[in-house]
């Protein structure tokens, strides 16, 4: 979506008005200069047969002066109501779209959910002797205007959801990390996944900055169980974060 300068659109709308005014001067001057000059042909020296249709002339170009004068303003009065309606259908888009963002963060998987899938891609992974890759994304966002970076979580959030295949998951670990679990992918694989989600994430660097950072981490190559995952995946969460797993212990792989 297009950003709106709005301190333009008032530096627009002032010289419109200084345009509008300067043309309105203008014409009146120049309109009451020919008056005055048409005066005593009308009504002083004026020929008894022509007087009438003098006068009316008269009459009529003072009329249309002072219509064209009224078009000016109402010109610049439609301008500045143009004006206030885009900026409040920009706002209400805008608002629009912060509680779009605001609903899908709010309903994506959280962290006991990515324990839970973990667990269990995890006893999957270990019985059909499969990989299973995490794809950790850590948004490092700037301060943005409102002083919250929710529309560009939930751009990310929507970016990222477009390249999953039908298999993998996507949660929200902490307020600026996401995590995706990958079934039956091994590094190499995962490493390309996380190059097309980079890819796919410019658009959202572009309109609102920051980085998105990403880690791979595999099974078996990067951890042996659940555990050592869980423990990968704590060590890269902020320390105030609930690390709280399921109550279900997972079955370590075998020796």
């Amino acid at each position: 979506m297009a950003t709106i300068n709005r301190q333009e659109l008032d530096q627009l709308e002032r010289r419109e008005l200084q345009l509008t005014i300067f043309a309105s001067v203008f014409v009146f001057v120049l309109a009451s200069g020919l008056a005055v000059f048409m005066y005593p042909m009308v009504f002083v020296h004026a020929d008894t047969a022509n007087k009438w249709t003098l006068r009316v002339a008269f009459f009529g170009f003072c009329a249309l002066t002072l219509l064209f004068i009224g078009y000016l303003l109402d010109r610049q009065r439609t301008v500045r109501k143009l004006k206030q309606q885009i900026l409040e259908e920009l706002e209400r888009n805008i608002e629009l779209h912060l509680q779009a963002s605001a609903d899908l963060l709010h309903t994506m998987p959280d962290i006991n959910h990515f324990w839970d899938r973990l667990t269990m891609e995890y006893r999957r992974a270990m019985t059909m002797q499969r990989n299973l890759s995490l794809l950790i994304v850590k948004a490092k966002l700037g301060a943005s205007p409102t002083g919250d970076n929710t529309s560009a979580l939930g751009d990310a959030a929507k970016a990222m959801s477009r390249k999953l295949r039908p298999t993998d998951s996507i949660y929200r670990l902490a307020p600026e990390i996401f995590g995706l679990v990958l079934p039956e992918t091994d590094t190499l694989n995962a490493k390309r996944i996380a190059v097309r989600l980079q890819e796919e994430l410019q658009a959202v660097r572009a309109k609102h900055g920051g980085v998105f950072e990403t880690s791979v981490h595999n099974y078996p190559e990067n951890a042996q169980s659940s555990h050592e995952l869980e423990d990968i995946v704590k060590s890269l969460l902020p320390v105030k974060e609930d690390y709280a797993v399921p109550v279900a212990t997972p079955v370590s792989a075998k020796a």
